[in-house]
């Protein structure tokens, strides 16, 4: 059985990546937002092939097939501090084999030995039960639920957060 194995993206994924989160059949209830510039990804990518001190977006691939795409970006948690918020987007093919909880699992383990900041954050709609449960075997605490958090198909919607700081991964 192969692993899930995240990975830089690189030019041969932009199309599919673009598709992805500009197709709401594929982009699937819960993560379709509304069209997007299609260039986007493709711009972002030249200028710095998405991954930089505030964040970026990796790949996370079965077997060499792309799922679909983990990104993080840096959140204010403080006057002085900061954290991780960090999303994923799944084909639909991809969703319901375990493979998102594991590429999120991957994505903390990764943030926390290449980066200094001790939490990572991740939020969903309070609909997406599968995301919820997905987050939590990944190890993430439920912390609550955030009011009119998101907006989506014409209304605002409540997202529950959830959490994993660095003593979460520690042995006890």
């Amino acid at each position: 059985m192969d692993d899930v194995v995240l990975r830089p993206m690189c030019e041969a994924d932009l199309d599919f990546l673009e598709a992805l989160i500009n197709d709401p059949a594929t982009a699937g209830e819960f993560q379709w937002f509304g069209w997007h510039d299609d260039g986007y990804l493709r711009r972002r990518w030249r200028d710095n092939a998405i991954l930089t001190t505030e964040g970026g977006l990796l790949v996370p691939t079965l077997g060499g097939a792309v799922l679909g795409l983990l990104s993080w970006h840096r959140s204010r948690s403080g006057p002085s501090s900061y954290c991780w918020n960090m999303g994923l987007v799944l084909r639909p093919e991809a969703r319901g084999h375990g493979h998102g909880t594991e590429a999120q699992r991957l994505l903390v383990r990764y943030l926390f030995a290449h980066t200094q900041f001790n939490r990572v954050e991740a939020t969903t709609d309070v609909d997406n039960r599968a995301e919820q449960r997905s987050l939590e075997k990944a190890g993430f605490t439920r912390e609550g639920i955030l009011r009119g958090y998101g907006f989506r198909d014409g209304a605002w919607r409540d997202s529950v957060v959830y959490s994993v700081i660095r003593s979460d991964l520690e042995p006890r």
